[in-house]
């Protein structure tokens, strides 16, 4: 779970509703210091977490002259939930990236995609799916399958605990209460959270949707290695990027798997699983040099 250290928004973001042919999605978007005459970026946050977790880089990001878009995927925090457990597949969630990403493109109807943990899941996906959509593919704090260690261990025990009232939603959300308050709660409070955050941490696990959530967390326990076909596939710049404490998918594996795709790779010190939260300027300083690179044949 990514935890914003502040919810204080500049005056050049704004929170929007992005609409397309496949239902509503929540934003918070970024507006250029300049002119624009950048390359428009999307955002995708990772499991439990929102748009709200690159608060801390928008405006960096948009300084640099590009519009960026930060998300909630379908079912998280403010955006809609799906009707049902197959809206949670990764190819409906990558289709869903897909179409806001054509909602934000502009003229060149190609945007930068990144992705944050399961969210980079869903990018790679989406990257597979429309390859000519994307200028580029940053995946942050990802990995090229199914999520290991103690992070699975957990999701696990979660899913075990859910298990018995299977997709109903009532009894689902119920469950997921109780986690927040004997297990997340306690724990946010004990790492002294501001509680300004935690009342945000509060609205956002319980606002969203624990269909998706459940869904979620099996997609990050059973994910195919697709690494091969997007090295195959792809034919924009990638790049792999992760802290150097991160303890989601082990340092070495997201190493490898920038190597398979022939991608670049970029440890940020200082930072374990949420970079745009715990090194907010370097991730940022990363993401604007790649972009800008990734643009410069254009």
């Amino acid at each position: 779970m990514s935890t914003p250290r502040s919810l204080q928004k500049s005056p050049r973001v704004k929170a929007t509703t992005i609409v397309t042919p496949r239902g509503s999605f929540a934003a918070l978007c970024a507006a250029p210091a300049r002119g624009g005459e950048r390359q428009p970026a999307l955002l995708v946050p990772g499991y439990t977490g929102s748009k709200e977790d690159f608060l801390a880089v928008l405006e960096s990001l948009a300084a640099a002259g590009r519009a960026v878009t930060a998300i909630d995927q379908r079912g998280q925090y403010e955006s809609p939930p799906a009707a049902d457990p197959s809206g949670y597949a990764l190819d409906q969630l990558a289709n869903d990236v897909i179409w806001v990403a054509a909602a934000i493109a502009g003229d060149t109807g190609q945007v930068h995609l990144l992705g944050h943990s399961f969210g980079g899941l869903v990018a790679r996906q989406a990257a597979l799916a429309a390859p000519g959509a994307f200028l580029s593919l940053t995946l942050l704090g990802s990995g090229p399958g199914t999520i290991g260690g103690e992070r699975a261990a957990v999701l696990r025990e979660v899913l075990a605990f859910l298990e018995p009232v299977g997709t109903d939603r009532a009894r689902l959300g119920t469950l997921i209460a109780q986690i927040w308050e004997t297990q997340l709660k306690p724990q946010a409070e004990a790492e002294g959270t501001p509680f300004d955050i935690i009342e945000f941490l509060a609205r956002r696990n319980l606002g969203s949707c624990p269909l998706g959530l459940a869904e979620m967390a099996r997609h990050l326990l059973d994910c195919q290695d697709r690494t091969a076909e997007l090295a195959e596939l792809a034919s924009f710049p990638m790049l792999v990027s992760y802290g150097e404490n991160d303890d989601a998918w082990p340092v070495d594996v997201q190493e490898m798997m920038a190597k398979r795709l022939g991608a670049e790779r970029v440890c940020i010190p200082g930072a374990a699983h949420s970079p745009a939260v715990e090194a907010p300027e370097t991730t940022a300083a990363m993401l604007t040099t790649f972009w800008n690179h990734a643009e410069s044949p254009r």
